[in-house]
């Protein structure tokens, strides 16, 4: 076995036993929790940011985030979204920023307007800072991380190890979620996103990370499996994140999953001489085959109830009128505040004070763009205008940043079903503004 291999295999193993110490217990959780802060903190003080070393500790925060949430191992809920400013902040003070970043710090400014209204206008109902944090650290955390990736030069090994960063502790979580639920067959009795299945947490969340997971470890297969003992690690990694991703019965990370492999395939392709492009034929045929095994084993351990969830159909097989699942109305209900305060909106966090002073619940956006055109009114439609319209721009002169559709699309889709819950979305955006350059140990783009 080479160094390389047994060293992937090594760090793969490390996180399926933090996987399984996590499960059950108090005080680790919250150990491994402020190492990742703490540690990384040193780590890039330490480096002084010589090598982009906070892209690293950032993935690896991002990729943990859910397995804390689920056991409570972080300081605060939100507190990887914060975690991960203060990680580029420290990037930025060692290596500064682009001055071309401009975009990026109107895309900040935008944002001030509906911060003030909501200050003046808030009713208090809910706490003033937590409603301002929750709904306004998401779009921060982005612009913030994008400050510090635009136009910052990588090579494409580099990506990939910041993708590993983000996959290894999704690993953990999959072991997590395996030794909550060994038996998929003995809780599944609807259609319906299940909990139990998710660890006991959000299964909108966990499957968002696991269909990213899905997504990073099948792009290794296709494009990083150059030994038969990687293939089959990778196999089995993209099989059983792709079951446990489906049995969450939460389509919207799965989907997303799906779309990024797509788009990654179609980039990629075209980018290859033909001796690569007959390989990475193989490899795909193979993951297409893992991702048949799973929606087949995860049917036979649903007693069929995912495929009628992915059809949209109830228990007994009766298609359901609203696919959105009350998402579509809430959207709906922001597009007419915006109609109303189309200047400036109505303010962050008072949307969902409005929905809680007329239903006595805390009904929450699941979209980050009806949410920003609603609670910031033009200026968020400008806001979003930037976020989508800058990585396609720097595309044309990006052609070896094969993720960034990819990480674009990761954004876009997950910001419509989940808005920005997890730090996920903030960061997988900002990669796409990487400037990738060619090494000389790179071997994907080599004509030989």
């Amino acid at each position: 076995m080479l160094k390389a291999d047994r060293t992937y295999f090594l760090l793969i193993l490390l996180h399926i036993v933090i996987g399984a110490l996590l499960y059950n217990n108090t005080i680790l959780p919250k150990v491994y929790g402020y190492t990742i802060i703490f540690g990384g903190i040193f780590y890039i003080i330490n480096s002084q940011n010589k090598n982009n070393e906070v892209l690293y500790a950032i993935s690896y925060m991002v990729g943990s985030e859910i397995i804390l949430r689920m056991t409570n191992g972080n300081p605060v809920y939100e507190f990887s979204k914060y975690g991960v400013m203060i990680f580029t902040l420290i990037g930025i003070y060692y290596q500064g920023i682009s001055k071309n970043a401009v975009a990026y710090w109107l895309f900040l400014i935008l944002l001030i307007p509906g911060v003030l209204i909501a200050t003046m206008e808030l009713n208090y109902t809910i706490s003033l800072r937590k409603e301002i944090s929750f709904n306004i650290s998401g779009p921060v955390c982005l612009g913030i991380c994008s400050l510090y990736t635009y136009n910052r030069k990588v090579t494409i090994e580099e990506v990939n190890n910041i993708l590993l960063c983000v996959g290894l502790p999704i690993i953990s979580c999959l072991i997590y979620l395996t030794i909550y639920t060994p038996n998929i067959r003995d809780v599944i009795t609807g259609t319906e996103s299940n909990g139990l299945t998710s660890g006991g947490f959000g299964p909108n969340q966990v499957s968002t990370m696991l269909g990213l997971g899905m997504f990073i470890f099948t792009s290794r297969l296709i494009l990083l499996s150059q030994s038969v003992f990687l293939l089959a690690l990778n196999l089995f990694l993209t099989l059983y994140l792709t079951y446990r991703g489906f049995v969450t019965f939460s389509r919207g990370g799965m989907l997303t999953g799906f779309i990024m492999i797509a788009v990654l395939i179609v980039t990629t392709y075209f980018l290859i001489n033909k001796k690569k492009k007959l390989r990475m034929l193989t490899m795909i045929v193979f993951a297409a085959g893992t991702f048949t095994a799973a929606w087949l084993y995860s049917s036979n351990q649903t007693n069929g109830m995912i495929v009628k969830r992915y059809a949209n159909q109830d228990a007994s097989g009766r298609a359901k009128e609203d696919l959105t699942t009350g998402r579509g109305d809430l959207a709906a209900e922001e597009f007419e505040i915006f109609l109303k305060y189309p200047v400036f909106g109505i303010g962050v966090g008072r949307n969902m004070e409005t929905r809680y002073e007329q239903t006595g619940e805390i009904i929450v956006s699941h979209s980050e763009i009806t949410r920003m055109i609603a609670e910031h009114g033009s200026l968020g439609v400008l806001a979003l205008m930037i976020l989508f319209l800058t990585p396609l721009i720097l595309y044309f002169d990006n052609k070896y940043n094969i993720y960034l559709v990819c990480f674009l699309a990761f954004w876009l889709f997950t910001i419509n079903h989940a808005a920005m819950r997890l730090a996920a979305p903030a960061f997988i955006y900002s990669l796409s503004l990487l400037k990738v350059v060619k090494s000389k140990e790179e071997k994907l783009f080599q004509s030989e």
